[in-house]
């Protein structure tokens, strides 16, 4: 899908002109390290745990993390490609200016994250748990968001395209606004305020008129 149809306003990451390698390994990843002005690409980092770690300015590509916990973590200006969150824990993390394209996130924990001007491209984000996050300018493009947990969210200005929300849990979340008509939410699980203002389809509005205890034939 073309950007040129995402009608949220999401600045991309800025970097600078020339950008150093960057090799990170275990070393790095210590309490308030800051990463910055570089590429790491093709690495595998397994069983580290960090806080108010800083990455900005930083570009990641192939990168797998294993069992990773980075909580309180900042990110600045960071795009992930082709890499591999699945899992990692980026509890109560800051995004600013970062992008998530065709990245491996299952499982990914963001709850009580911040995010502001974020992408998500094509990624496999099922059961991915953003709970009480803060989400302004955010956009989820051609993304599995199967059984994602978005409870207890703040969603400002945030877009779903051509997303799989199916059993998606966005209970005591205010959705007044949100486009889901190029989405498949079946089965979501939401509350009767939380969809007043929500935008659908004729088909998701049968679907959801259940919570109003409908039968429609």
């Amino acid at each position: 899908m073309e950007d040129k149809k995402i009608k949220t306003k999401v600045s991309k990451p800025k970097f600078e002109f020339d950008l150093d390698i960057i090799e990170l390994s275990g070393e790095n990843i210590v309490n308030e390290m800051i990463v910055s002005n570089g590429i790491i690409s093709n690495c595998y980092l397994e069983n580290h745990e960090a806080e108010c770690m800083t990455f900005k300015k930083v570009k990641l590509n192939k990168v797998i993390f294993n069992k990773i916990i980075l909580k309180r973590l900042e990110l600045i200006d960071v795009s992930f490609q082709n890499c591999d969150l699945s899992n990692i824990d980026f509890s109560k993390a800051i995004l600013h200016r970062v992008e998530f394209i065709n990245c491996k996130m299952v499982g990914i924990n963001l709850s009580e994250a911040t995010l502001r001007e974020v992408t998500f491209i094509n990624c496999n984000s099922k059961y991915a748990y953003f709970r009480y996050s803060n989400c302004k300018q955010v956009v989820f493009q051609q993304c599995q968001l199967i059984s994602a947990d978005f409870k207890n969210s703040l969603l400002i200005n945030v877009e779903f395209q051509d997303s799989n929300l199916v059993e998606a849990q966005m209970n005591f979340t205010n959705l007044r606004g949100i486009d889901f008509t190029s989405c498949d939410i079946e089965g979501i699980g939401v509350n009767i305020p939380d969809i007043n203002g929500v935008i659908v389809n004729a088909m998701q509005a049968v679907d959801l008129s259940r919570l109003l205890g409908l039968t429609v034939k």
